[in-house]
């Protein structure tokens, strides 16, 4: 279990949301970083990859420091991305692995506890639904 010191990982994961550690339930994509949670409206993600170019990582371009390594969780399941998604992070100086989002979850929390400058994009489980279409509450 993570520490309350301010860490921010992932406390549950269902077919709706990806609930933090701080108790905020997200229904959408999300990238974690630095102890932050970032709303991240990527394309939506499938077999052709089509609009997922440098500008669906320009948050790791930016950001300082940058994670050592950066999970992708990718879904339900195990979508490899292309490879130019790979090389663009690695020339930026940050390690990709990709996995189902459930596995990037766990994997991040991890990392975290352990110290290490991870990161996570984590689509959800569920249809991805750009954050603009999600109804406010």
């Amino acid at each position: 279990m993570l520490d309350p010191s301010g860490l921010l990982g992932v406390s549950k994961i269902t077919s709706s949301a990806i609930e933090l550690t701080d108790g905020l339930a997200l229904r959408g994509p999300v990238i974690l970083l630095n102890g932050r949670a970032f709303l991240w409206d990527p394309p939506i993600a499938g077999g052709s990859w089509k609009g997922w170019g440098k500008e669906t990582w320009q948050l790791f371009e930016v950001v300082v420091p940058r994670p050592e390594i950066l999970l992708f969780g990718t879904g339900k399941s195990i979508i490899l991305p292309p490879p130019s998604v790979r090389t663009h992070l690695n020339n930026l100086g940050i390690q990709l692995d990709f996995m189902d989002t459930r596995n990037a979850c766990s994997t991040y929390n991890l990392l975290l506890e352990e110290g290490r400058r991870v990161g996570a994009a984590l689509l959800p489980l569920g249809n991805q639904v750009p954050w603009s279409d999600i109804p406010k509450e």
